[in-house]
């Protein structure tokens, strides 16, 4: 009887988990109302502290 290749069987569940996490990630990119994917978000531009 062949031997299992386990490796092979390893890196073909991670391809499939990265091409599912990508299709998430185009879902969830896609779904976004005209945001540029490099544009900062608001809430991360928070004023500089004032020195006084």
């Amino acid at each position: 009887m062949a031997k299992p290749n386990y490796s092979f069987e390893k890196r073909q569940r991670e391809i499939a988990k990265k091409k599912k996490k990508d299709e998430k990630a185009a879902r969830k990119r896609d779904s976004r109302p005209d945001a540029p994917d490099d544009a900062p978000h608001e809430a991360s531009q928070a004023p500089a502290p004032r020195a006084e």
